[in-house]
């Protein structure tokens, strides 16, 4: 981000901090699309992606104090949405509200994030979203929102070592079902 985006950024927040309604829309405006797509790669529910998104921005919103800029704005909102999303994805998981296999199947398939994605990318995120819901979740956290095994470890509440092992578990398992998968000779 170059000095001036950086300065209008921290304006902005500076808006925000003060209840300035504009500033606020503004800041949701840049950030709401990542941060959605963030929660529903988690969660696999639409609708409470969209909750969990504007919660995210609400509590963003009220502890704007705070955020210290050692830290992304981006990646401090990210954080947020993340523990929202691990939250409702706890619940989910011990009130069973739906199996993974409900939830493939009313999921649509979600668009990777780069403009550039591919067939291939398409095909691979599916397959994430395919394996036991453990691994898919260590593997989104670590392969596709980019964090490393001791900050995945702290979200999910595991040991690290168990960390490491399930996402080199979930990296075997899915490399398993994409050679095993006709597809894969097509479009590798």
């Amino acid at each position: 981000m170059n000095q001036a985006n950086t300065k209008e950024l921290s304006l902005l927040l500076d808006a925000c901090a003060n209840k300035v309604e504009k500033a606020q829309l503004k800041i949701y405006q840049l950030y709401y699309k990542a941060m959605y797509n963030t929660a529903l790669r988690i969660v696999k529910e639409e609708a409470l992606a969209e909750d969990i998104m504007q919660d995210s921005f609400i509590a963003a919103f009220d502890k704007l104090h705070q955020y210290k800029a050692q830290v992304s704005f981006g990646a401090w909102l990210k954080r947020i949405v993340i523990n929202k999303s691990i939250i409702e994805y706890r619940k989910k998981v011990n009130e069973n509200w739906m199996t993974l296999d409900e939830s493939i199947v009313q999921q649509p398939m979600m668009e990777p994030s780069s403009e550039t994605s591919t067939y291939k990318t398409k095909w691979i995120y599916e397959k994430i979203k395919g394996l036991n819901e453990r691994y898919s979740l260590c593997l989104t956290l670590n392969l596709i929102e980019g964090y490393d095994y001791k900050e995945i470890a702290s979200i999910l509440e595991i040991k690290e070592g168990t960390c490491r092992t399930l996402i080199s578990r979930a990296k075997e398992k899915l490399r398993t079902e994409l050679v095993n998968d006709p597809q894969w000779k097509k479009i590798s």
